[in-house]
């Protein structure tokens, strides 16, 4: 999901580069949603981790 995000914001910047402003704003705008889905899975599965992790000690 962060390589999405960060594809979708290297997009942003060329098609802000190349003058086309609302797509660049739709870009950037789907490559935050991912950054931030991909950071709540993230904490979600470490916090999942370190609950198992003391039920197996």
């Amino acid at each position: 999901m962060i390589k999405w995000a960060i594809i979708f914001a290297i997009a942003a910047l060329v098609l802000g580069a190349l003058g086309f402003g609302g797509l660049a704003g739709a870009s950037m705008g789907i490559a935050k949603v991912l950054f931030v889905a991909a950071l709540i899975i993230a904490v979600i599965f470490l916090v999942l981790g370190l609950t198992a992790a003391r039920k197996i000690m």
